[in-house]
């Protein structure tokens, strides 16, 4: 476990020099198609400012941008009494500080975890969740979320996320400005160049990034938190639920899907669509806890 949790700091680095490196050679390429070589340097200058201001960004303010952009509020402790209950004493057999606690007003039920680290941290649940799921299932459902807390996942996908989220917000202010500019010749095809560079950081790089991060990390959190619990038919009987919804939630962000303990937008893909998900098949993930309660029983 604390092989993983290095190994995740690490990655956050490492993500993000290869995040700077990408808008390094965005920065270039635009440039050099404005002003030749002395426009890539100047390019490579602006765009490394910007990605350091984002990862900064990220890093900061990346947890309460994504909790605003799903429209989570935080739980009052009075009418979320026993949410609050199950975080807290996860929290102490997890020997960690307790998480804020938010809900989304969302009948899609689903969950995830976010913060720079367990000290800045915050589980988020949707009301179909709590509606849905019985005490024991809503455990298994937060000591998973507890645990990519534990697991500094939350870093990594956090400064991933809100970077995929900014180079998708640069791209579409830019092909929408393209319809009202009246750019020609060298002007337009500037223009053109930025707007496809931040499209393929955010719909490409990015994507490949949570792909590489997010199906191990999905398994591991589903092990370690039947570890905190000592409990796996509750996750079992949460994830079985949640496996027959289909429906994301209404504010439902493809940067944060990576973030939520499930993804229903997976659960029909073709075989080569699979191949880019960012969860594991629920299937699988529901049979390896099986086999977990199979050893615990013998």
């Amino acid at each position: 476990m604390y092989h993983q949790i290095s190994r995740n700091k690490r990655n956050s680095v490492i993500v993000i020099v290869a995040f700077l490196a990408v808008w390094l050679a965005a920065g270039l390429i635009i440039g050099a198609l404005a002003n030749g070589q002395g426009g890539a340097v100047a390019g490579a200058i602006v765009l490394g400012l910007l990605g350091v201001a984002a990862a900064l960004y990220a890093y900061y303010f990346g947890s309460a941008t994504v909790l605003a952009a799903m429209g989570a509020q935080e739980a009052d402790p009075h009418q979320y009494q026993q949410l609050y209950n199950i975080v807290q004493a996860l929290s102490i057999g997890d020997g960690l500080p307790p998480p804020k606690v938010y809900v989304i007003n969302d009948q899609s039920p689903n969950a995830f975890a976010t913060g720079r680290d367990p000290n800045h941290a915050a589980v988020t649940v949707t009301s179909g969740l709590l509606l849905m799921m019985n005490r024991e299932e809503l455990e298994g459902v937060l000591a998973h979320e507890m645990s990519h807390i534990k697991n500094f996942d939350v870093r990594l996908l956090l400064v991933v996320t809100t970077m995929i989220g900014m180079a998708a917000l640069i791209a579409s202010v830019f092909w929408q400005s393209v319809g009202r500019m009246r750019l020609r010749g060298q002007g337009a095809i500037v223009v053109l160049a930025i707007g496809l560079v931040f499209t393929i950081i955010a719909f490409l790089v990015g994507p490949l990034m949570q792909l590489a991060l997010s199906r191990q990390r999905e398994s591991l959190a589903d092990v370690s938190g039947v570890e905190l619990t000592r409990n796996p038919t509750g996750l079992i009987s949460a994830l079985q639920k949640i496996a027959h919804n289909d429906t994301p939630p209404e504010r439902f962000n493809h940067a944060v899907a990576a973030m939520m303990i499930d993804n229903p937008e997976e659960h029909h893909g073709s075989f080569f669509s699979r191949l880019f998900d960012t969860h594991p098949p629920i299937a699988e993930r529901i049979a390896a806890l099986q086999r977990i309660a199979s050893v615990q029983q013998t």
